[in-house]
């Protein structure tokens, strides 16, 4: 049987043989929510009703029933499937899917590097960018978010790194328009600036930026902040760069130290049902462990 999505039939299979949600929710291990979620997509997906919801559960329709034959057949030989390979659910093997904003990835790649090598049995894929990836739909097993907590029901939402922020320049840059005089609003009024270009970003230095520094000031327009980091590291004006990064640069420049309200709080997120799965819990422990001998702000 091809489908787009296996994990949505196999739902609809246990709550066609449950006979409710409760039932097929702990028969797959699973949160009801979950079930429902399934079962609204792939009655959306297929453009047809698979059951009749009432006061005492779900009754399949003419639909559901010819799902049920088909997806007998189709767990019967995942469960053959499952008998073969049991024993290897404690092994850290296939894969390891980790999501995070661009900007962590010179913490985050040499963690997994060597994460990847204490297991070699591991394929890591790290997905750095913008978008956020549905945990839900396994597009990732663990994400690393930052701003506020995420709010999904079905996550499990921990705090993770505090990454600080200071005002830095080139030394390329000083050499060019001289050093800074002055602080806080003054220097506002004087520096030559490098931005994001998104005036709404919820990165707690750009709402100081938007409160103390003129428009005219800011020279350098960028779409993300590893593009930002480039230009302030080509001399292009002053900005925001995470603590970390100035730690590794002796030709940076603090012109602010950081300040709190410039933190982003980072929060590691993974699915319900993933959670406690050894691979997801070794990593989480290892990164864990790792981080704390981060650079702290």
């Amino acid at each position: 049987m091809s489908v787009e999505n296996w994990d949505e039939f196999r739902t609809a299979f246990q709550v066609a043989k449950m006979g409710t949600v409760s039932g097929a929710a702990q028969a797959l291990g699973v949160h009801h929510a979950t079930v429902i979620r399934h079962i609204d997509a792939l009655e959306g997906r297929l453009g047809v009703k698979l059951f009749q919801r009432h006061a005492r559960g779900y009754t399949p329709t003419e639909a559901g029933i010819d799902l049920l034959k088909v997806a007998q057949t189709t767990d019967d030989q995942f469960s053959q499937l499952v008998s073969r390979i049991k024993g290897r659910g404690e092994e850290v093997v296939g894969e390891l899917v980790v999501t995070s904003l661009p900007g962590m990835g010179p913490l985050l790649a040499p963690v997994l590097a060597e994460f990847q090598r204490d297991h070699p049995g591991l394929t890591v894929r790290y997905l750095a960018g913008e978008r956020v990836f549905r945990l839900e739909y396994g597009e990732a097993h663990i994400a690393i978010r930052g701003g506020k907590p995420p709010q999904e029901p079905d996550n499990v939402v921990q705090p993770f790194y505090r990454q600080g922020f200071g005002l830095y320049a080139h030394q390329s840059y000083i050499d060019a328009f001289g050093a800074p005089q002055g602080e806080g609003e003054a220097l506002a009024h004087e520096l030559r600036f490098v931005s994001l270009d998104d005036v709404n970003s919820r990165a707690p230095f750009m709402v100081w930026m938007n409160d103390h520094v003129p428009s005219d000031r800011i020279v350098f327009r960028t779409s993300d902040m590893t593009a930002m980091s480039d230009a302030i590291l080509a001399g292009a004006g002053a900005g925001f760069l995470p603590t970390w990064m100035a730690h590794d640069n002796p030709d940076l420049v603090q012109i602010m130290p950081p300040q709190p309200e410039w933190e982003s709080q980072n929060w590691l997120v993974t699915h319900v049902d993933l959670h406690r799965t050894p691979k997801v819990q070794s990593f989480l422990t290892f990164l864990k462990a790792r981080a704390k001998e981060w650079p702290q702000s």
